[in-house]
């Protein structure tokens, strides 16, 4: 199994546009090559908003080489870009845009929503594409709830939600550039759930929701960070309570993020 690095908590949020406040639990500037192949993890809420007419959110600005995947937990956005793609997704739904060569987009709350207003909880990663692919023509894949397949895992330890990647031989929907796992977890209390994951790739866990004993004997906290070294088959946790998760991980990419 793949050691603990560190447990991170929470840091101080920041707003994105008017409609984001985020909370930065990795970045390519803090923690380098550790995190490869992800460069940002931005864990936006739970917050509450009055209903409004506004458009609440981020306005047109440019991403280029990377990917940006957005899980929603609750809550709506809805995004527009340049080329004249759109669309909304909701909870449990995510967007998994390919920005590549380039592309100028805007993202905003729900019209819906934000008109009967209620709580945003939404996660959003960035993952680096391999050199030869940083060119390549823009993309999104809008994958739905109802797409994507879940597998029980195994002694009642509770359930994977296979957003990308592999387990038990359920493959996630979403396409991608580079091995990448990234599963939706929903752990039940007092269960030891094992999860198997390729040696020397990187693993990060993000808990949304409860309480979960990691390896050493630390206490993973609603909105903490687990960091696991890349060394190992696969990361194991016991579930304090009943508890949400983020799982993802990936096989690095040994080469100049520009």
């Amino acid at each position: 199994m793949k050691r603990l690095n560190q447990i991170r908590k929470a840091p101080r949020g920041h707003w994105v546009g008017d409609g984001f406040p985020v909370r930065s639990m990795f970045s390519y500037d803090r923690d380098g090559a550790a995190i490869s192949p992800f460069l940002l993890l931005d864990y936006a809420g739970p917050a509450e908003f009055p209903p409004t007419e506004e458009r609440l959110g981020v306005g047109e600005h440019p991403h280029r080489g990377f990917e940006t995947v957005t899980v929603v937990y609750q809550g709506e956005v809805e995004h527009r870009d340049s080329a004249g793609h759109g669309g909304k997704i909701g909870p449990g739904d995510v967007q998994w845009m390919t920005a590549a060569s380039g592309i100028v987009h805007e993202e905003r709350h729900g019209r819906d929503f934000a008109r009967r207003g209620g709580t945003l909880e939404m996660v959003q990663l960035w993952v680096n594409l391999p050199a030869k692919f940083k060119m390549t023509e823009p993309r999104y894949q809008d994958i739905l709830d109802a797409q994507i397949p879940q597998v029980e895992l195994p002694n009642g330890a509770g359930l994977a939600r296979i957003i990308a990647g592999e387990l038990s031989g359920t493959r996630g929907p979403a396409k991608t550039f580079s091995p990448v796992d990234l599963w939706d977890l929903r752990l039940n209390a007092g269960r030891r759930a094992e999860l198997p994951l390729p040696e020397g790739h990187t693993a990060q866990l993000l808990l949304l929701r409860g309480r979960a004993a990691v390896p050493g004997g630390e206490t993973l906290e609603a909105a903490e960070l687990a960091l696991f070294e890349g060394a190992g088959n696969g990361i194991a946790l016991e579930a304090k309570e009943d508890a949400t998760a983020l799982l993802m991980s990936g096989a690095p990419i040994e080469e100049s993020i520009a």
